[in-house]
């Protein structure tokens, strides 16, 4: 199937062949037969994209500063490459789609094959769509009309924030496609409106609705109309459905509004405001987000989690739904909003347009009536054979630090890359050509079921490490990883038992800082004393959302399983000995639950040795993010994120620095790829790969 992708990089549309998604539970699986170009919000990313370097910076000061924060502590080479990562992912773009529902995952009810659903699906052949985020499209509404519902709703949520009675006078300020749905919504509620924008044919369409106009290219005041509309008064209420860098709009609103009038944000504006303008009206000024509750809210969006409906009303299930009914009522009409269509194919001439000057509103995109593209979820980028030999590996995942980091490092230990999946598609669809990878796939069962692949690597989200781990060594495929190795003590003893199997292929995570080359001179020097060691590890992990899924214990695991793990490996490796004690203390306000992800692990080893790892997300990002202090037999050794290591006392070495820091991904996975193709054991023992899973899982229980 064809989708649609931003390069943030060169500024550039592309229509990638990629394979269709899979369905999975609380989803819809749904074959597109149109979507529609939201010009405000695309055209917005088509110019970011397009833009130079230095106006991609201009536009996010607040990431230029983390950059040069991310100089000082990780250095230039390790920023310069994230940033270059980062821009070379390429975005899924668009968010209205309409199509024919081609299969249900389990927990979706009041939908079959064969409905017509408006879901906020990609510009993609084949979209997979939260249940709470799609609505069956009812009778009389085509599927032309029906792709405008996401935007419906998303007026529809600013004008419940804004709360219009019947009689009531309101202004929209930006004509677009959701300022031109606001004004009929508005005069559906029975209220008067003032249209305002600067491109005479959206305000003859705002006028055909039933609005006055006040059109800004003929320097007409919005005010005075909006006063005499009012009758002297004030207007009720104000709806900001523009794109604009300016805080005037807010301002402008205030001015027009009456005493305790209401303000919504529903575009884009500068926030700069004059407390007296809102202070002598008590004016109400509120942003609203997106389609209504439930946005960006991953227990409603992905898991389908329904919010009560006598206690929240209006979901963007509901909102949805709303503009649908309203559309075949006839209360809401769309058509006039027309204003392009283009095949997918040709999808890169509609974002040409939106670049330029030339006026457009309602870009639709057209996609093949041909059902069999769902059923190609494997495509072949090269007709060269297959690899011979051992190392031909397989990716299952394909983010960000799978592509920019473990992909390449396999292609440079001299593995071949064979096929590699994503849910999605797409992403797999780029770093597959971009790397070089034979094929592209969105079933796991591409590189489960190869007779060709030998080698499997894991790079998906946590709660899946453990399905795709058992399953690649049944296959009898070594698998290599990334941390963590599962998220329960079940799924410990499973695995533990499926790698002890006579002849089980090597099991291997990525616990890179073991290998990184200030660990292994660390690793040196401590070989030579005998004495036991105190091990000081400190962590200033920074904060990430509570709701993020790596919070989350049954998808993430919660921090200490998902990131704590490389540092009890990393203290296990130097200590040489086994853990033989554990105790854990999480951060905690008096009479509050502990923080998960604030922790203090004291570890003490077989030897005698000591470790204390602080893993605390409660501190600066200005502060380096790793340090390691070791004190033994009268010497001391302290590693600085990587980039400087320090001894005091010890023969013949005072320290060593590097001007780009090296966590040991590349030796990690060389050492990986050496092993499979040499028939060796895993370069970390596989009994050390359990210890370190099982004592990660338990502090993150005992933290909890």
């Amino acid at each position: 199937m064809k989708q649609v992708l931003q390069d943030l990089k060169r500024g550039r549309t592309l229509i990638e062949d990629v394979p269709a998604p899979l369905a999975k539970p609380a989803h819809v699986r749904i074959a597109t037969t149109v979507s529609l170009i939201s010009a405000g919000t695309e055209r917005t990313l088509t110019e970011f994209a397009r833009g130079s370097l230095v106006s991609k910076a201009l536009q996010q000061p607040e990431r230029v500063k983390d950059a040069i924060q991310k100089v000082r502590t990780d250095g230039l080479a390790a920023t310069v490459g994230a940033i270059r990562a980062r821009l070379d992912e390429p975005m899924a773009v668009g968010y209205c789609n309409v199509g024919r529902v081609l299969e249900v995952g389990a927990g979706v009810d009041g939908l079959a094959a064969g409905d017509l659903v408006v879901s906020n699906g990609r510009h993609a052949g084949v979209v997979v769509v939260g249940k709470n985020l799609c609505a069956k499209v009812p009778a009389g509404v085509d599927d032309d009309a029906a792709v405008f519902a996401v935007p419906g709703a998303i007026a529809l949520q600013g004008i419940r924030l804004a709360e219009p009675t019947l009689g009531e006078v309101f202004v929209v300020t930006g004509l677009g496609l959701i300022g031109l749905i606001a004004v009929q919504l508005l005069r559906a509620n029975g209220c008067k409106v003032l249209g305002v924008d600067t491109d005479p044919a959206r305000l003859a369409l705002a006028r055909a609705y039933g609005a006055e106009i006040c059109d800004l290219s003929k320097g007409e005041d919005p005010e005075s109309l909006a006063s005499a509309l009012s009758k002297g008064r004030g207007v009720d209420g104000v709806l900001l459905t523009l794109a604009a860098k300016s805080s005037e709009p807010v301002a402008q609103a205030a001015r027009m509004c009456r005493q305790r009038g209401r303000i919504v944000l529903v575009g884009v504006t500068g926030l700069e405001l004059n407390r007296n303008d809102f202070y002598e009206k008590e004016l109400s000024f509120q942003v609203s987000c997106s389609y209504g509750p439930g946005r960006y809210d991953p227990d409603y969006e992905e898991r389908g989690n329904d919010y009560p409906f006598g206690l929240v009303r209006w979901t963007e299930q509901r909102n949805i739904e709303a503009a649908l009914e309203l559309m075949a009522e006839g209360r809401l009409d769309v058509r006039p909003l027309i204003s392009h269509r283009f095949t997918v194919g040709d999808a890169e001439q509609a974002y040409d347009l939106l670049a330029s000057t030339g006026p457009s509103m309602g870009v639709l995109i057209d996609y093949p009536a041909d059902e069999t593209l769902a059923d190609v979820t494997t495509i072949a980028l090269t007709q060269a054979p297959r690899a011979a030999g051992k190392a031909v590996v397989g990716f299952i995942g394909a983010g960000a630090y799978g592509g920019r980091v473990l992909a390449k490092a396999f292609a440079e230990a001299g593995a071949s890359l064979d096929t590699v999946v994503s849910q999605a598609g797409a992403s797999a669809a780029m770093l597959g050509r971009r790397l070089g990878f034979r094929a592209i796939a969105s079933d796991p069962a591409a590189v489960l079921g190869s007779a060709e692949v030998d080698t499997v690597c894991i790079v998906t989200r946590h709660d899946s490490h453990a399905g795709y781990v058992r399953a690649a060594l049944a296959a009898g495929k070594a698998v290599f990883v990334e941390k963590p190795l599962c998220l329960t003590l079940d799924e410990l003893a499973d695995i533990e038992a499926d790698a002890a199997r006579p002849g089980a292929p090597i099991l291997m995570v990525g616990f890179n800082r073991r290998f990184a080359p200030m660990v292994v001179k660390a690793k040196t020097l401590l070989a030579g004393v005998a004495d036991p060691k105190a091990f000081v590890m400190t962590i200033n992990a920074g904060a990430i959302p509570a709701n993020h899924w790596i919070q989350d214990p049954a998808v993430g695991g919660g921090r200490l399983v998902g990131e704590a793990c490389h540092f009890i490996d990393l203290l296990r490796h130097l200590a040489a000995s086994p853990v033989v004690g554990m105790t854990v203390a999480g951060l905690h306000r008096p009479g509050g639950p502990a923080r998960t992800d604030i922790a203090s692990l004291s570890l003490t080893f077989a030897d005698g040795s000591i470790g204390v790892i602080n893993y605390l997300a409660n501190g600066h990002k200005a502060h380096p993010k790793e340090r390691l202090e070791v004190f033994c037999a009268g010497r001391v050794l302290v590693l600085d994120n990587y980039r400087k290591l320090t001894g005091h006392g010890w023969p013949g070495f005072s320290g060593m620095s590097a001007f780009s820091q090296d966590k040991g991904q590349r030796a990690c996975v060389a050492a990986f790829v050496n092993a499979v193709k040499t028939g060796g054991l895993s370069p970390i023992p596989t009994a050390e790969i359990i210890e370190v899973s099982r004592l990660a899982i338990e502090a993150a229980e005992c933290a909890g």
